[in-house]
Protein backbone atom coordinates (compact mmCIF):
# COMPACT_ATOMS: atom_id res chain seq x y z
CA UNK A 1 0.00 0.00 0.00
CA UNK A 2 1.47 4.00 -0.89
CA UNK A 3 0.13 7.03 0.65
CA UNK A 4 -1.79 8.68 -2.00
CA UNK A 5 -2.67 12.28 -2.37
CA UNK A 6 -6.47 13.68 -2.92
CA UNK A 7 -5.43 12.68 -6.80
CA UNK A 8 -4.11 9.15 -5.94
CA UNK A 9 -0.69 9.82 -6.78
CA UNK A 10 1.76 8.80 -4.53
CA UNK A 11 3.81 10.30 -1.48
CA UNK A 12 7.92 10.30 -1.40
CA UNK A 13 9.94 11.39 1.24
CA UNK A 14 13.61 11.95 -0.16
CA UNK A 15 16.50 12.54 1.91
CA UNK A 16 19.06 13.76 0.00
CA UNK A 17 23.21 13.60 1.45
CA UNK A 18 25.81 11.62 1.82
CA UNK A 19 26.16 10.55 5.01
CA UNK A 20 29.74 10.49 4.75
CA UNK A 21 30.32 13.89 4.66
CA UNK A 22 29.19 14.94 8.23
CA UNK A 23 26.13 17.11 8.05
CA UNK A 24 25.51 16.56 4.62
CA UNK A 25 24.19 13.28 6.17
CA UNK A 26 21.21 15.20 7.66
CA UNK A 27 18.48 14.33 5.04
CA UNK A 28 19.49 10.21 5.14
CA UNK A 29 19.88 10.98 8.91
CA UNK A 30 15.74 11.79 8.93
CA UNK A 31 14.88 9.36 6.66
CA UNK A 32 16.32 6.58 9.24
CA UNK A 33 14.48 8.19 11.34
CA UNK A 34 11.19 7.65 9.72
CA UNK A 35 11.70 4.43 8.77
CA UNK A 36 12.22 3.58 12.31
CA UNK A 37 8.84 4.63 13.24
CA UNK A 38 7.22 3.83 9.74
CA UNK A 39 5.93 0.31 11.31
CA UNK A 40 3.92 1.62 13.93
CA UNK A 41 2.87 5.34 12.17
CA UNK A 42 -0.04 5.52 10.65
CA UNK A 43 0.71 8.86 9.10
CA UNK A 44 3.75 7.51 7.61
CA UNK A 45 1.98 4.38 6.12
CA UNK A 46 2.81 3.83 2.61
CA UNK A 47 4.61 6.37 2.30
CA UNK A 48 7.76 6.02 0.19
CA UNK A 49 10.82 6.75 1.93
CA UNK A 50 14.26 6.91 -0.35
CA UNK A 51 17.81 8.32 0.11
CA UNK A 52 19.57 10.39 -2.68
CA UNK A 53 23.18 11.50 -3.55
CA UNK A 54 21.22 14.52 -4.96
CA UNK A 55 22.29 13.33 -8.65
CA UNK A 56 19.63 14.76 -10.59
CA UNK A 57 18.41 12.01 -13.40
CA UNK A 58 17.98 9.90 -10.16
CA UNK A 59 16.34 12.62 -7.62
CA UNK A 60 14.13 13.35 -10.90
CA UNK A 61 13.20 9.52 -10.98
CA UNK A 62 12.27 9.42 -7.40
CA UNK A 63 9.89 12.34 -7.59
CA UNK A 64 8.11 11.88 -10.88
CA UNK A 65 4.49 11.33 -10.70
CA UNK A 66 4.42 11.84 -7.23
CA UNK A 67 1.34 13.96 -5.44
CA UNK A 68 3.59 15.15 -3.10
CA UNK A 69 7.53 15.15 -2.95
CA UNK A 70 9.43 16.21 0.40
CA UNK A 71 12.71 16.63 -0.02
CA UNK A 72 15.30 17.13 3.28
CA UNK A 73 18.85 18.35 2.36
CA UNK A 74 21.73 20.58 4.05
CA UNK A 75 22.43 23.12 2.66
CA UNK A 76 25.48 25.62 3.07
CA UNK A 77 23.77 29.15 4.07
CA UNK A 78 25.73 31.49 5.75
CA UNK A 79 22.28 33.67 6.73
CA UNK A 80 21.39 30.74 8.74
CA UNK A 81 22.88 29.64 11.78
CA UNK A 82 23.90 25.91 12.04
CA UNK A 83 20.80 23.43 12.78
CA UNK A 84 17.95 26.01 11.20
CA UNK A 85 15.62 25.12 9.15
CA UNK A 86 13.65 26.63 6.50
CA UNK A 87 10.65 25.21 4.33
CA UNK A 88 10.83 26.07 0.76
CA UNK A 89 8.30 25.49 -2.15
CA UNK A 90 9.27 24.44 -6.11
CA UNK A 91 8.92 28.01 -6.82
CA UNK A 92 11.02 29.56 -4.11
CA UNK A 93 13.45 27.11 -5.72
CA UNK A 94 13.29 28.53 -9.32
CA UNK A 95 16.05 31.34 -8.28
CA UNK A 96 18.46 29.01 -6.52
CA UNK A 97 18.79 27.40 -9.96
CA UNK A 98 22.51 28.88 -10.71
CA UNK A 99 23.30 29.38 -7.00
CA UNK A 100 25.91 26.66 -5.03
CA UNK A 101 23.10 25.49 -2.37
CA UNK A 102 24.02 22.23 -2.06
CA UNK A 103 27.38 20.09 -2.06
CA UNK A 104 25.87 18.00 -4.33
CA UNK A 105 27.09 18.55 -8.86
CA UNK A 106 24.41 20.71 -9.06
CA UNK A 107 22.23 22.23 -6.76
CA UNK A 108 18.56 21.45 -5.93
CA UNK A 109 17.34 24.71 -7.49
CA UNK A 110 19.14 23.52 -11.20
CA UNK A 111 17.39 19.72 -10.35
CA UNK A 112 13.71 21.39 -9.52
CA UNK A 113 14.01 23.28 -13.06
CA UNK A 114 15.73 20.36 -15.53
CA UNK A 115 12.75 18.69 -14.11
CA UNK A 116 10.39 21.16 -14.76
CA UNK A 117 11.70 21.47 -18.34
CA UNK A 118 10.95 17.57 -18.37
CA UNK A 119 7.48 17.78 -17.06
CA UNK A 120 8.88 15.41 -14.48
CA UNK A 121 8.35 17.71 -11.26
CA UNK A 122 5.59 15.93 -8.69
CA UNK A 123 2.20 17.91 -8.13
CA UNK A 124 3.47 19.26 -5.11
CA UNK A 125 7.50 19.58 -3.69
CA UNK A 126 8.22 21.15 -0.51
CA UNK A 127 11.67 20.98 0.38
CA UNK A 128 12.75 21.38 4.46
CA UNK A 129 16.88 22.33 4.15
CA UNK A 130 18.51 22.50 7.62
CA UNK A 131 21.86 24.84 7.73
CA UNK A 132 25.14 22.19 8.23
CA UNK A 133 28.26 23.50 9.47
CA UNK A 134 30.37 20.49 8.87
CA UNK A 135 30.43 19.20 4.95
CA UNK A 136 34.35 17.48 5.58
CA UNK A 137 34.76 13.84 5.10
CA UNK A 138 34.09 11.70 7.97
CA UNK A 139 30.43 10.45 9.84
CA UNK A 140 28.55 11.75 12.19
CA UNK A 141 26.10 15.17 12.46
CA UNK A 142 27.48 18.18 14.43
CA UNK A 143 25.21 19.07 17.20
CA UNK A 144 23.57 21.40 15.73
CA UNK A 145 22.06 19.53 12.73
CA UNK A 146 21.74 16.42 14.94
CA UNK A 147 19.47 18.08 17.30
CA UNK A 148 17.65 19.32 13.92
CA UNK A 149 16.65 15.79 12.77
CA UNK A 150 13.67 14.65 15.24
CA UNK A 151 12.13 18.67 14.30
CA UNK A 152 12.48 17.81 10.73
CA UNK A 153 11.10 14.30 10.68
CA UNK A 154 8.35 15.28 13.19
CA UNK A 155 7.37 18.28 10.13
CA UNK A 156 7.52 15.52 7.91
CA UNK A 157 5.11 13.25 9.51
CA UNK A 158 2.46 16.31 9.62
CA UNK A 159 3.26 17.73 5.84
CA UNK A 160 1.77 13.86 4.89
CA UNK A 161 -0.85 13.46 6.62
Amino acid sequence: MTARDDCGRRTVVVGVGNEFRRDDGAGPAVIARLRALQPRDESLSGVTLAVSDGEPGRLIELWAGAGLAVVIDAVRDSAMPPGHTRQLTAGALAGLAEAAASSHGIGLGATVELARALGRLPARLTVLAVAGREFGYGTGLSAEVAAAVADLAERVREGVR
